[in-house]
């Protein structure tokens, strides 16, 4: 049978699909679409009108002071998600990138692919498409090789988390919508100031907390102290992984308090508790850039590697240009 690809933009046309990763799964979907500045792009191949794959993406707009006024950037976290073991998982990631591609560059200038598990998946596929690669970092603390997380961390690491919880400092997961939102209010403050990366809307945390934590698909951190929230951390699960998607914390007005360190220890500590094998840093830069956020969460003990991200402008004499710098 030949393959069918259906494109979806609204949640309520999707229809229930199998799968177990998070970041191409429905409740993300409406996590995106309920979001100000978020466009969902959900693909989904059927064969005999039974699904086979699904891939999904995002466009997100960022708005700014000086021209371009408005930027949309399409980005999606891997390469999709596959039902059938059987079926050649390269061809049809090869239909659904060319979808994908022709649907996202009639309003995005940019699409990234990142948080590549395989960074050899679909080589031939994005190069037939004009992608660039560009080496990147990915790191990953291993949780099912320790019998507790603090095994592997720096004793300086070690001396902060003790000397936080000893001044005052209290971390647990975040219990109503008020703390959410405090939350959420808190990391936006931290990250305007200093931070290396696009900040969602607040909303995001709110429909988070709706579509993913009750399902234990994600959880929400929070640092206090005199019931105060100082720092805290997100994070998403998928199949055997926990991702730590923001994390920071009020370091200049709390430092004896140390929420930010607290924040991502308890992170990963719940994420051993649970069982996941691995916790994924997301976001931590260019191999070839100092970058001060992978400096700070290697002292957690995790692992750097060696990874890519595919990138495929709008136009394409500048993806040419660029394919040529990179070979």
């Amino acid at each position: 049978m030949p393959l069918k690809l259906t494109t979806y933009y609204r949640g309520s046309k999707v229809p229930d699909l199998p799968g177990t990763n998070t970041f191409h799964s429905t409740e993300l979907f409406r996590i995106y679409e309920a979001t100000p500045g978020y466009t969902p792009i959900l693909i989904v191949a059927s064969e005999d009108d039974k699904p086979v794959a699904k891939l999904l993406a995002a466009i997100r707009k960022s708005v700014r002071m000086f021209p371009p006024g408005i930027i949309k950037r399409c980005e999606v976290y891997g390469t999709g998600e596959y039902f059938n073991n059987e079926a050649d998982k390269e061809i049809i990631f090869s239909d659904m990138l060319q979808r994908l591609t022709n649907e996202a560059l009639r309003d995005s200038f940019l699409i990234e692919f990142r948080n590549l598990e395989n960074a050899m998946f679909g080589y031939k596929s994005f190069r037939d498409n004009q992608y660039i690669a560009i080496n990147w970092l990915r790191v990953r603390n291993s949780l099912h090789s320790v019998e507790k997380v603090e095994e592997r961390f720096s004793p300086s690491r070690i001396r902060q988390i003790k000397k936080g919880l000893k001044n005052g400092a209290q971390v647990r997961e975040a219990r109503t919508k008020e703390e959410i939102l405090c939350f959420a209010q808190m990391l936006r403050h931290v990250y305007s100031s200093k931070i290396r990366r696009h900040f969602p809307s607040i909303k995001f945390f709110q429909h988070l907390e709706n579509q993913l934590t009750k399902g234990q698909q994600s959880k929400i951190f929070i640092v206090t102290y005199k019931e105060k929230i100082i720092g805290g951390s997100a994070c998403i699960y998928s199949d055997d992984s926990a991702y730590l998607w923001f994390s920071g914390g009020m370091r200049k007005t709390y430092a004896l308090q140390y929420p930010g360190i607290i924040a991502v220890w308890k992170a990963l500590d719940d994420a051993k508790q649970r069982g996941y094998r691995h916790l994924e840093f997301m976001d931590v830069g260019l191999p070839f850039r100092k970058h001060g956020y992978r400096e700070f969460v290697l002292r957690f003990g995790g692992k750097q590697s060696s990874t890519r991200r595919w990138f495929r402008f709008r136009w394409n004499w500048l993806n040419r240009v660029l394919i040529k710098m990179y070979e």
